[in-house]
C-alpha cells in the first residue's frame, strides 16, 4: 500500500537556540500533544536532549481508547538544524519524521515532514481516508496552536499550513 506524507511549517518568533532547546527536549513531547491521545513517556533512560541512537518509548491511546506501545528512535541530529525520529514498534508500518529549524528574520521556520504507511493493506487504505489523516491534522493543528501558546504569534499573522501527500 502506498506511504503516505504530511508537511507542516510554522514560523516562531523566537531564537533558532530557544526553539531548538525546546524541541530536542523529549518531556516536552507530551505538552504538544493533545490530551485525548494519553500521550505517556514510559522510557527510563531517553535523556533530556535528543542524540542519535536515542530510544523514547511512549504510551498513547489513538482509537477506541485502547493504549498501544511505541518506540522511536533519533536517527540523525544537526544541532539547531534538523533531527528525525523513526518508529521502530508501534501502530504504523512505517514512520520517519524530520524536523527542521531555519533561521529566518525574526525568528525560525519550523518544518516538520512525515513520512508513513498504515498497516492492514486494503482495511488501513479505509482506515487512512476515513480516520489516520484527519486525526494528524488535528494532532498536528493542535500543536500549532500550543507551539504559538509557548512561544507567540508571528508578527504578522500566519494560516495554518498543514500538506498531505
Amino acid at each position: 500500500m502506498a506511504v503516505h506524507s504530511l508537511k507542516t511549517v510554522q514560523l516562531i518568533p523566537v531564537s533558532v537556540s530557544q526553539a531548538w532547546t525546546f524541541f530536542s527536549d523529549p518531556a516536552n513531547l507530551a505538552d504538544l500533544t493533545p490530551a485525548y491521545l494519553s500521550f505517556h513517556i514510559i522510557s527510563h533512560h531517553q535523556g533530556n536532549t535528543m542524540y542519535p541512537g536515542q530510544i523514547i518509548e511512549y504510551t498513547i491511546k489513538p482509537l477506541l481508547g485502547i493504549r498501544v506501545y511505541w518506540m522511536t528512535e533519533i536517527t540523525h541530529v544537526s544541532h539547531e538544524k534538523f533531527f528525525v525520529d523513526e518508529q521502530r514498534y508501534g501502530p504504523y508500518s512505517f514512520w520517519h519524521h524530520q524536523h527542521r529549524f531555519k533561521p529566518v528574520d525574526g525568528g525560525v521556520e519550523m518544518t516538520d515532514i512525515v513520512h508513513y504507511k498504515i498497516p492492514l493493506g486494503f482495511l488501513g487504505g479505509i482506515a487512512h481516508g476515513l480516520l489516520v489523516r484527519r486525526r494528524l491534522e488535528q494532532i498536528f493543528s493542535y500543536r500549532f496552536e500550543k507551539i504559538e501558546s509557548y512561544f507567540g504569534k508571528w508578527p504578522a499573522g500566519q494560516s495554518k499550513n498543514i500538506q498531505f501527500f
